[in-house]
C-alpha cells in the first residue's frame, strides 16, 4: 500500500482591491491566480489572501487547486482612505501629495530612524503552507520561505517622480524584503540586473519570469462588442491608442508635444485615444493638452473594463507606449495577442518585451515620438508586418507558461524534487540573457 506525497501548499499574498487602481500590480496578481489555478498537473494546493475588505475579488479566477482566505482586518482609517480614493479619484492624490509638502523637508526630520519590514505574527504560518509569494511589493518576515516580486526600481532612475517620503520608504522596505527572501523574482532581465547590482542580492537566488498578457482573462470580444465600445465612446474610424494610468512617467505630456508637432509640421492630425486611471497627475496632461490645443485629437477615456479594453485594442489603428520606464511590458503583451501593431520606446523591459515585434522610439524626444507616429500612420505596409511579427511573438507568452515557472520555484523552495521542465525553466528565468 502506498501513501500518496503531501501536497505542496503555496500562499499568495493577494490583499489588493481591485477596480484599476493598482494598474499593472492588480492585472499580474490576478493572472497569475489564473495561471496557477488552471494548471492540473501537479500535487499543489493554494491558498490566496485576500482583501478583508473583499476577500472574493478574485474568486471567478480560481481553480480547484486553489481556495480563498481573508486577511486581516484593517482599521477603519484604512477603509475610509480607500473608499475616499475611489470617490475622489485624481483630488485624492493631489490633496495626498500638498500633505507631504507641506511636511518639513527630509533633513529636518529623523527620516533616518529605524524602519523594519512587519513581522508576520503567525499569519501565514497559521495557514499550513510550506511557502509563501508575496506578487506585489509588501512584504512580511516569516519563518516559512518567502518569494518576493518588487516589480521595478523605478525611484531609483526617476527619483523626480517620488516624494521623499515614498523614496524612504521604498528603499526601506525593497532592500530588506530582497535581502530576506529566499527568492526575488523580477517581471524582465533588466529588473533582476537593477536589483542584484543595487541591493547586493546573490545572482542565484533572483530570477526574471515574464507573465502573460491580462486580456487573456478578459471576456471574448465579439463583432457586437465592437461595434457597442465603438458607440459608447464615439471612436473615430482610425486612432492611435495609449493605454496607460496617468502617471509621470507614461510620457504623455511628450506625446502630445509630438501630436502638435505632427500637426504643425506636415497637417498630419491621427486621432488619440488614452486609457486608464486618471490619477493626480491628470490635471497638469489636461491643462497641456488645452495649451497645444488638441482637444478635438485626443480623447482621454479614464479606467475601461476589461472587455473594453481589449475592444479598443481590436479597433486601434495601432498602439503607441511612449513610456520613459517600466518594470514590465503588459500592454505591448496585450496589443501584441490582440493583433495590433505596436511603436514603443526602446528602453527598460520594453525593448526586451518587444523585440523586433515593434517600432523603437526614444520617448526622450518629442521628435522621435513625432516620427513613429507619421510612420504608424501612413505606412500600412509597416503595420502589417509589425502586426504580423506580434503576433509571432505572442505566442512565446502566456499565464500558463509564466504560472509553471512560478510553480518550478515554489518547488525548489518548498524542496520538492524538480522535473526536467522545471529545472529548465528556472535555469531560463535565471539566465543572464534572453
Amino acid at each position: 500500500m502506498t501513501t500518496e506525497a503531501k501536497p505542496l501548499r503555496i500562499a499568495i499574498n493577494a490583499q489588493l482591491l481591485p477596480g484599476g487602481g493598482s494598474g499593472g500590480i492588480e492585472q499580474f496578481v490576478a493572472g497569475l491566480v489564473h495561471g496557477l489555478g488552471r494548471l492540473q498537473d501537479g500535487n499543489e494546493e493554494y491558498v490566496i489572501v485576500g482583501h478583508w475588505l473583499d476577500p472574493q475579488a478574485l474568486a471567478p479566477l480560481v481553480g480547484s487547486n486553489q481556495r480563498i482566505v481573508s486577511g486581516p482586518h484593517g482599521s477603519r482609517l484604512q477603509a475610509a482612505k480607500h473608499l475616499a480614493r475611489r470617490a475622489l479619484g485624481p483630488v485624492y492624490g493631489l490633496a495626498r501629495r500638498a500633505a507631504h509638502a507641506a511636511r518639513p523637508a527630509p533633513e529636518a526630520r529623523a527620516v533616518n530612524r529605524a524602519r523594519q519590514i512587519p513581522e508576520s505574527g503567525g499569519l501565514f504560518e497559521a495557514l499550513d503552507v510550506d511557502v509563501v509569494h508575496f506578487p506585489y511589493q509588501t512584504f512580511t518576515r516569516c519563518a516559512v520561505p518567502t518569494i518576493y516580486n518588487p516589480h521595478d526600481l523605478q525611484h531609483l532612475h526617476y527619483p523626480e517622480f517620488f516624494t521623499h517620503d515614498e523614496i524612504n520608504r521604498r528603499e526601506t522596505l525593497y532592500s530588506q524584503a530582497c535581502r530576506t527572501a529566499q527568492a526575488v523574482v523580477a517581471d524582465a532581465r533588466c529588473v533582476r540586473d537593477d536589483i542584484i547590482s543595487h541591493y547586493g542580492v546573490e545572482p542565484a537566488r533572483t530570477y526574471a519570469i515574464i507573465p502573460g498578457p491580462p486580456s487573456e482573462l478578459y471576456e471574448t470580444v465579439s463583432d457586437e462588442i465592437l461595434a457597442r465600445v465603438r458607440r459608447k465612446f464615439r471612436l473615430p474610424e482610425t486612432f492611435a491608442l495609449y493605454p496607460a494610468q496617468t502617471w509621470p512617467h507614461k510620457n504623455h505630456i511628450r506625446l502630445l508635444e509630438a501630436l502638435k508637432l505632427l500637426r504643425d509640421q506636415s497637417g498630419l492630425s491621427p486621432p488619440l485615444v488614452c486609457t486608464g486611471t486618471r490619477n493626480e497627475f491628470w490635471p497638469t496632461i489636461r491643462n497641456r493638452m488645452r495649451d497645444l490645443r488638441l482637444g478635438d485629437r485626443v480623447r482621454f477615456l479614464g479606467f475601461v473594463a476589461p472587455v473594453e479594453l481589449r475592444a479598443l485594442y481590436r479597433l486601434a489603428q495601432f498602439v503607441v507606449f511612449p513610456s520613459l520606464f517600466e518594470g514590465a511590458g503588459l500592454p505591448i503583451l496585450e496589443a501584441f495577442a490582440e493583433g495590433a501593431p505596436v511603436a514603443c520606446s526602446a528602453v527598460t523591459s520594453l525593448a526586451e518585451y518587444g523585440g523586433d515585434a515593434v517600432l523603437p522610439l526614444d520617448p526622450t524626444s518629442v521628435e522621435s515620438i513625432a516620427e513613429a507616429l507619421r510612420r504608424m500612420t501612413l505606412e500600412s505596409n509597416l503595420r502589417a508586418a509589425l502586426r504580423a511579427r506580434g503576433a509571432a511573438r505572442a505566442r512565446l507568452f502566456s499565464w500558463e507558461k509564466a504560472a509553471r515557472a512560478y510553480r518550478a520555484l515554489y518547488r525548489k523552495m518548498g524542496g520538492v524534487t524538480l522535473t526536467e521542465e522545471d529545472a529548465r525553466l528556472l535555469s531560463e528565468a535565471s539566465a543572464s540573457e534572453a
